[in-house]
């Protein structure tokens, strides 16, 4: 089996070998000037100051969606301009063909781009076509802001300093915005930076971008950007130190009748080493503002992924926890801090020049005596090499490191664990190919053999057929005790098929078209142990709504003993076969009414000749821009033999977002997971009484009783301020 899979690594590389190709850049013919205004701009989102009368235009937007082959129908201007402090721009989108009311969720930050109108421009400002800012508006003025990675995908945990003001009316919205150059990075020697600007107008129904973007890729790829010529090199942002301190105030009560009662103080630092690569330091780190989880049934045999929702661990995320994939990850942020209170870190990242990225992460937990848990560090090195026009070849190493006495109960296995890893990543200069290579070794005390991975995959994407091929083989003494790989022993191919069809223009179908899935696990005797086959048909209509119908097909040979409902009943054996087939409906309705849902149904077999039927929903109703009332529902319907017996999961929640300005944000969460037979309930008032500086107010509590008072919540006022010196 080893063989076999050494032989499909090989056809991978030689697959991506002979896509290498140097190009020219594909939209080099579209090019905005920018030059110095002489006046100061006031930002009203009119328009009104004589360089939005000389400066150069970006016009004639080329329609994304649903055609990819012609102009856009609603007109779009953008242009540009720049002082010592700032990249200003000026928008207008007209509603010339087609007129009513902008459709968008809320005020609030970061709002999802396929349910608002909206503007995004894209900033390369290495003109290296993977890496740079995102920044946007909706028709209402709520901002949007992100990094960009892989030259496509934007990292939305990412939040600096700019400013916007917005102006509408029936006949077309206008926007100003105001981007200091210490809010970003920048080669300050280059006087040509890749642009993309993006478009969504909901109520026609169409996506248009500045430059021709295929309708199979996001609207600021930067593979299709133009060209932002300066008339000067942009100006050297100096000294650029930040200082962001925060006071905290908690009251918790762990059990009914008692109450705890704290105080904490700490500070972040933000550092530019140059114009393109940034120092952060973190002192007694707070996260209490941060968003609870999400609640989920869970049937599943491994660990879930929860995502990382603490924001020093997320800006420059990719750089950290993007190598690998999915389910090889040998970074996650989230198992820092799990146990011990984080006492401080620090983060180098960003370009060190056009080719060259890096990465440095160092974070040191205190010891808790009284749980027996030593003190820990934890360190993440990452550099990545851009090579020929958009790929690059990165490597990681992870460690951590276990410091001071250990409990006699611990195992030599904990004193530390370390991770090294390489990987060639490949995007062709059209973005039709792409795919990976990637090597990870572990290093434990007493470690034996058999502690790799080897993994890559190809993908071929254009405008009717996607295309995809993985292969993965993991060593079963592997070990990621900083990482997310929820099972090791096994081989993996992965293959997935797509073919869409485009009907006529006049049509209210935008695409559809059949879809084919299959991945199989098997161990290293050869022996399949899991295999999953899927085959559906999609339907995308040109108002955004959708639907997917799919009949799945279900093989395992449990490895480790499992209880299928995850109660405590009874397990089933490992090494047990278990064979079943099901039917799945999907379907997201569109995003320009005011009342919005997705349901999920599916129906067939499960462990030990059971059935199981799932239904699942999200409705949500908003009254823009103010509020928004959304409700999940998921009940799972379980028919096993006994012990087990017939079961049924409901998870609720209600969640209700008050966006009272761009600057005011409340939201409340209540969920109930019956399978946990758990409450909870998060309140979180956010306040941003200036650019980046806030007030939180965050209350949550937890029980296994309803309609009784809490025997377990926490009441925290945090404030921070950010200071530039």
């Amino acid at each position: 089996m080893f063989f076999l899979y050494r032989k499909i690594s090989i056809s991978l590389l030689l697959l991506l070998i002979s896509q290498l190709a140097w190009s020219q850049k594909l939209n080099k013919d579209y090019v905005l000037k920018i030059g110095k205004t002489p006046d100061d701009i006031v930002l009203d989102g009119q328009l009104n100051e004589s360089i939005w009368e000389t400066a150069d235009l970006a016009k004639n937007f080329s329609m994304i969606l649903p055609q990819d082959d012609r102009k856009a129908t609603q007109f779009s201007e953008v242009r540009m301009a720049y002082d010592d402090k700032n990249i200003y721009l000026a928008v207008i989108f007209f509603n010339n063909t087609v007129k009513g009311d902008y459709v968008v969720e809320s005020y609030k930050r970061d709002f999802s781009f396929g349910k608002n109108d909206n503007f995004l421009v894209a900033i390369d400002p290495f003109n290296n076509m993977t890496t740079g800012f995102a920044f946007g508006l909706n028709a209402y003025g709520a901002q949007w802001d992100g990094t960009m990675y892989d030259g496509r995908s934007v990292d939305l945990n990412w939040d600096t300093k700019w400013y916007s003001e917005v102006a509408f009316d029936e006949e077309k919205w206008t926007a100003e915005i105001a981007i200091p150059f210490k809010s970003i990075r920048y080669n300050d020697d280059l006087n040509q930076w890749g642009i993309s600007f993006s478009r969504l107008d909901l109520k026609a129904s169409e996506k248009s971008g500045w430059t021709p973007v295929p309708r199979q890729f996001p609207s600021i790829t930067m593979a299709y950007s133009g060209i932002l010529e300066w008339d000067n090199p942009p100006p050297s942002q100096g000294s650029n130190i930040s200082f962001i301190p925060y006071l905290s105030g908690e009251i918790d009560s762990p059990q009914k009748g008692t109450t705890n009662q704290d105080l904490y103080a700490g500070a972040d630092v933000k550092f530019n080493l140059t114009s393109s690569l940034n120092l952060d330091i973190t002192l007694n780190p707070d996260f209490s503002q941060a968003e609870v989880d999400q609640q989920v049934t869970n049937l599943d045999r491994f660990e879930l992924f929860f995502p990382e929702r603490r924001q020093f661990f997320l800006e420059n995320a990719d750089l950290f926890a993007n190598f690998g994939y999915e389910n090889i990850r040998p970074f996650f942020s989230r198992r820092i801090g799990l146990n011990n209170p984080i006492l401080g870190g620090i983060r180098l990242s960003g370009n060190i020049d056009e080719k060259w990225r890096v990465g440095l992460l160092d974070i040191q937990i205190q010891a808790e005596e009284e749980k027996g848990l030593p003190a820990e560090n934890f360190g993440v090195f990452s550099l990545q090499r851009k090579v020929l026009d958009r790929s690059s070849i990165g490597m990681i190493f992870v460690n951590k490191q276990s410091l001071g006495d250990l409990e006699e109960t611990k195992t030599t296995s904990e004193e530390y664990n370390r991770n090294l890893g390489l990987e060639y990543n490949y995007f062709s200069a059209d973005n039709l190919w792409n795919g990976k290579l990637m090597y990870l070794k572990s290093f434990s005390p007493g470690s034996t053999d058999d502690d790799a991975i080897f993994a890559g995959n190809l993908t071929y994407n254009d405008n009717n057929f996607l295309g995809r091929v993985q292969t993965e083989y993991v060593g079963e003494n592997y070990n990621a005790e900083m990482g997310y790989v929820p099972r090791t022993h096994y081989y993996k191919f992965d293959t997935s098929l797509r073919y869409l069809f485009f009907p006529s223009q006049d049509s209210k179908i935008l695409s559809h078209g059949p879809l084919f899935g299959s991945n199989q696990y098997f161990n290293f005797d050869v022996v399949g142990v899991d295999r999953g086959t899927q085959l559906g048909y999609e339907k995308k209509k040109k108002n955004r709504s959708e639907m997917v119908l799919t009949f799945e097909n279900q093989f395992i040979v449990l490895q480790n003993p499992f209880d299928p409902i995850r109660t405590g009943i009874q397990s089933l054996g490992a090494l047990t076969e278990h064979r079943w087939n099901s039917i799945n409906l999907a379907y997201d309705s569109k995003p320009q009414s005011l009342f919005t849902y997705a349901l999920e149904s599916s129906y067939g077999g499960y462990f030990q000749d059971g059935k199981r039927w799932l239904f699942f929903s999200e409705m949500g109703y908003r009254f823009q821009p103010y509020v928004e009332l959304n409700s999940l529902v998921s009940f799972n319907h379980i028919e096993l033999e006994e012990p087990w017996g017939t079961n049924g999961f409901w998870l609720l929640g209600v969640k209700s977002n008050f966006t009272f300005s761009r600057n005011i944000f409340f939201s409340n969460l209540y969920q109930f997971n019956e399978q946990q037979k758990l409450w909870n309930f998060n309140s979180r008032f956010q306040w941003r009484y200036k650019p980046a500086s806030d007030i939180f107010l965050v209350f949550n509590s937890s029980d296994t009783r309803m309609l009784i008072p809490n025997r377990n919540w926490n009441l925290t006022l945090k404030i921070n301020f950010w200071i530039n010196l």
